[in-house]
């Protein structure tokens, strides 16, 4: 094939930037079907969007933020100029191909005797044909490949719809509904005149929805203003910031000591046995930091307090921060909040099960995204079955490899509480991988791998299906150290070792 090279990277989010940087020495071909990088932050964000951390929680190990100290959060736009910064830096955006869109893929390799243990660049013998189509052409063009590393993520694209009864849908609405993706496609002065003396319904109360409510209620300031209706099926915990009690954050979970609390996959009997005897201490800092949450904010008075407790949100990397003055707002009644589990349209707006009905204008769905769906648009069979797992989540070895899928890689599909963190630190270890400095083990071990760290998530949370790795983070990436030859502790002395918090400056690459 003529357009041949060693390695795609398909997206140039923040995934596809850290694999791209981690692979440059391979020259890679980068497919973006935008016209710049960024992934969600640039396609996914609210004018008010902003970082869930601090900018020291959210760097890469090579390059620091500017202003790493600045104790507030970025909004988006920084994040895209960091990101920005990054790709000139390391010459990353030579490896770009905008607006170009992969809408297939092929294996033209053999199954039977591809070893995904093996060398994985096959020595000049394309085993991935692509299919790519460019902005505003209707042609398609194929491209050659060792290895693919996909980085479309989990999120953006493919809206999550409900589903409703007949004649009970959006088509009977005589108002207007989007879902959260198109919201994010409008400036500032559409987003506020969709909005403006509108009746909203906002349906959610995950990070999306609670930002979208305070943007709805900020345009909805003085006497004409009309209320924000969150439509809330689940609560889950949010937090005003990260001291609970004066204490910092990072104590309860971020820290060797807080997650021996946890399980791990791959832990001994005796840790088994002492996580069972100090149960009731994690569960204890999980009702320290309820109570702390109860206390500063109103959730009881809105029915708001979740039925899980705190640690359930956190090991699915589901707590929120909740934006400044948004229960100010609340206050007010510029929002307000309508529990239901099941609901659908009238032509006036809602219905709910308890046969009250909402007046709207205009209904938005901050119901999420199919990240699955988005992969089985261009990958073909027999791999698209072999995303399907009895628990709902992707079994992938070290959060990047399929084990019975050959020549391809998935960075930036496992959640932690830095993804950017998570997704280099697997990039880097993609890239030895890839350079033949160590070995995958069995497809065996790796799938008998995945059902540990799976069986530990599904103990940790109700929410597991969003595969977050939160409660043990640490270890996952000793593990990942121990794989590459590196040292698994990464602290000055133990003291720092078993007390700090862990981050990107801890894993600087040792060569």
């Amino acid at each position: 094939m003529a357009n041949y090279s060693k390695i795609a990277i398909i997206g140039a989010g923040v995934s596809g930037l850290a694999a791209a940087k981690q692979l440059r020495h391979h020259n890679p071909v980068v497919f973006e079907a935008s016209d710049s990088i960024g992934g969600i932050w640039k396609s996914c964000s609210y004018n008010s969007t902003k970082l869930q951390s601090h900018r020291i929680d959210y760097e890469f190990t090579d390059f620091p933020w500017p202003n790493r100290d600045d104790p507030g959060f970025p909004s988006y736009t920084e994040i895209l100029d960091y990101l920005e910064s990054y790709a000139k830096h390391f010459d990353v955006f030579k490896c770009v191909r905008f607006n170009s869109k992969v809408v297939e893929v092929r294996f033209t390799g053999s199954l039977e005797t591809t070893d995904i243990g093996g060398n994985l660049l096959p020595g000049g013998h394309p085993v991935w044909e692509v299919a790519v189509q460019t902005l505003n052409s209707n042609s398609i063009q194929w491209y050659g490949f060792e290895f693919l590393v996909v980085c479309t993520g989990k999120y953006g694209d493919v809206p999550i719809i409900p589903a409703f009864p007949n004649n009970k849908g959006p088509e009977v609405f005589e108002g207007q509904v989007l879902h959260s993706i198109d919201y994010c496609k409008l400036d500032k002065e559409a987003a506020s005149q969709l909005l403006k003396h509108k009746k909203v319904a906002v349906v959610g109360f995950k990070k999306s929805a609670i930002d979208l409510a305070k943007e709805c209620a900020e345009s909805n300031q003085g006497p004409e203003g009309q209320p924000c209706t969150m439509i809330v099926r689940t609560t889950h915990w949010t937090v005003p910031h990260y001291r609970i009690w004066g204490l910092p954050f990072f104590m309860f979970y971020s820290t060797r000591f807080s997650q021996f609390l946890h399980g791990s996959p791959n832990q001994s009997l005796l840790r088994t046995l002492l996580c069972l005897l100090l149960s009731p201490l994690r569960r204890g800092v999980s009702k320290f930091i309820e109570s702390y949450l109860l206390w500063k904010l109103p959730l009881l008075k809105y029915g708001l307090k979740p039925d899980h407790p705190f640690e359930e949100d956190y090991a699915s990397c589901q707590m929120a921060i909740v934006p400044e003055g948004f229960f100010s707002e609340a206050e007010k009644g510029k929002i307000v909040f309508k529990r239901a589990s099941k609901w659908w349209f009238w032509k006036g707006g809602l219905e709910f099960e308890d046969n009250t009905k909402l007046e709207a204008d205009v209904v938005i769905l901050c119901t999420g995204y199919d990240g699955k769906k988005k992969l089985k648009a261009f990958l073909p069979e027999p791999f698209q079955s072999l995303l399907e797992h009895p628990s709902g989540l992707l079994p992938l070895y070290r959060g990047t490899i399929h084990p019975l899928i050959p020549n391809m890689a998935f960075v930036g599909y496992i959640e932690s509480v830095s993804n950017l963190h998570t997704a280099e630190l697997r990039s880097i270890w993609l890239s030895r991988l890839i350079d033949d400095k160590f070995k995958l083990p069995s497809a065996e071990k790796m799938l008998e791998q995945t059902s540990k760290e799976m069986e530990v998530m599904r103990q940790s949370t109700r929410f597991y299906k969003r595969h977050c790795i939160s409660t043990f983070s640490i270890n996952h990436s000793d593990e990942i150290c121990e794989e590459m030859g590196w040292n698994a502790w990464r602290k000055r002395n133990w003291l720092l070792e078993a007390f700090s918090p862990y981050g990107s400056k801890d894993y600087e690459d040792e060569e």
